[in-house]
């Protein structure tokens, strides 16, 4: 996942804010007695929903305890993915000081170098292919999305998800080739006429939307080869590709969002971004149970606000939600040779209302590829569930030869700290090994490649395949582009027929 992209139930505790698992921080009973000053989200709300109901309109009756308690638990797993996509769309396009920031919207950010432990605002980021963002605001308007021609051996792929986190659509070297060409992406509720030169119109479930560029990197020498293609990826409005006057869509306030709001608010920004995602037939009845404690479009939910028994029954039921998720993961994810491989990611028709596989998704590593375009087997563990520790051994890691990830582009395996998810800082400056990197590397005499995962460089004879490792626990994760799919084959994942090697201990 992740690019996101990945997890297992361990792998999503202790993990730092404004990333991906911005909500795992734990909420507490004590924050049910919290009282906010001056909620942002509140005040956000005033400026951008709809009036109030008039003072003649009946307020909704609230629940008793346990239906209370059971709606802020389903609210929790359907509202975690909106609410965590909500804090990265905060620091990549609106809060300019977030430290993470990117650009405004409807323009195109690209991030000419791969990722580091610099990075800190999504984790398990992809350090093998370097980014491009462009956050979409399509309220007034489609955006056109366009691409270069692309020399066939680079992968790239540019992968279009809404608030709802849908992945609607790719453009790239799978789903549309590698030649040049104009794309359109259409909001919800955009109605008009599809211009001439436009290859393909993609659909938004929401007004707000993500395209995630992933151009491939050979090697550091290649990256002015990068620099060229992400200088031709070009975003503009409809309106501007027509070259027409460009409409305005109304400003928005948009509420700051931090550790402490997430815990406190998190059913606010919930709130708050439901305003921009017209619900969909499978939605419902959960935007029904919802509505009953005054959380949806135009409603009121102010956490501060409520009775401390009503703050009880919310703060409960989300924690019994997070555990769900977290039991989900753990339990649902496939096992093969200790690495956990899944599909957590889709578009609408994938999830099909199923809250639990999206959260699932979300919180084990938002903004990941459907199984087709990358596939991900993980672990934090040898096969017989021992955690895998660099303060206490050194591991191994070997493909047989002729035994490599099967992919139409390419594979690499990632080094992550085991806690934050967040890549390591190292000697070398080595966040993973690739394909591309075979070359370089020692093979063994039976043709076998051993990728040497440790703490402390192997010596100079094994540095070539030395992937470092943290001083304390491990995450890896392996990334499989364009999995192929005839045999062997890692799809479907969890039970395809080519099998990741097992990790084992070396001492």
């Amino acid at each position: 996942m992740s690019n996101g992209d990945n997890g297992d139930k361990s792998s999503l505790k202790n993990s730092a804010l404004n990333r991906r698992n911005i909500l795992l921080g734990g909420t507490t009973l004590a924050a049910a007695s919290v009282i906010v000053a001056n909620n942002p989200v509140q005040v956000a709300q005033a400026q951008a929903l709809p009036a109030a109901p008039a003072s003649g309109m009946a307020t909704p009756r609230w629940p008793d305890i346990r239906a209370a308690k059971d709606i802020a638990e389903a609210g929790f797993i359907y509202g975690l993915p909106i609410v965590m996509n909500y804090a990265v769309m905060n620091e990549y396009a609106v809060n300019k000081d977030s430290g993470q920031y990117k650009a405004p919207f409807n323009q195109i950010k690209n991030e000419a170098r791969v990722f580091t432990y610099k990075d800190t605002a999504v984790v398990t980021p992809n350090s093998d292919t370097p980014y491009s963002f462009a956050w979409m605001d399509l309220r007034a308007e489609p955006v056109v999305l366009s691409v270069p021609a692309v020399e066939k051996a680079r992968y790239y792929s540019v992968m279009l998800e809404d608030g709802n986190t849908f992945v609607y659509g790719y453009i790239g070297s799978r789903a549309t080739g590698n030649e040049a060409g104009d794309y359109m992406v259409a909001g919800p509720d955009w109605n008009g006429a599809t211009p001439s030169g436009i290859k393909k119109v993609f659909r938004s479930t929401t007004q707000f939307s993500v395209a995630g560029y992933r151009t491939q990197l050979f090697d550091p020498a290649d990256i002015d080869n990068v620099k060229k293609v992400q200088a031709d990826y070009k975003a503009q409005t409809l309106s501007a590709y027509l070259k027409q006057p460009v409409p305005a869509a109304p400003a928005i306030n948009f509420p700051k969002i931090d550790k402490e709001m997430a815990k406190k608010n998190f059913f606010e920004y919930l709130d708050f971004s439901l305003q921009f995602a017209p619900a969909g037939p499978e939605e419902k009845e959960i935007r029904d149970k919802l509505a009953l404690i005054g959380v949806g479009p135009g409603k009121t939910f102010n956490f501060k606000d409520l009775p401390l028994t009503h703050k009880l029954e919310i703060v409960i039921g989300m924690k019994e939600g997070e555990a769900k998720v977290d039991k989900f993961l753990s339990d649902q994810i496939k096992s093969v040779n200790g690495w956990k491989i899944s599909s957590f990611f889709g578009d609408r028709a994938f999830f099909n209302g199923n809250w639990l596989l999206r959260a699932a998704g979300a919180k084990g590593g938002i903004y990941g590829n459907i199984a087709e375009e990358a596939t991900y087997p993980l672990t934090r563990t040898l096969a017989d569930g021992e955690l895998l520790d660099g303060s206490k051994h050194n591991y191994t890691l070997t493909f047989a030869a002729g035994q490599f990830p099967p992919v139409n582009a390419f594979w690499s395996v990632t080094m992550y700290d085991g806690k934050t998810q967040l890549l390591i800082k190292n000697s070398i400056d080595r966040y993973l090994i690739n394909s591309p990197m075979l070359s370089n590397m020692k093979k063994n005499a039976d043709g076998s490649v051993t990728l040497y995962i440790q703490n402390k460089a192997p010596g100079a004879d094994k540095d070539a395949n030395w992937l470092p490792a943290p001083s304390g626990e491990i995450y890896l994760v392996m990334r499989l582009y364009w999995p192929k799919t005839e045999p062997p084959s890692i799809l479907p994942p969890g039970s395809g027929t080519w099998r990741p090697p097992e990790v084992k201990r070396s001492a």
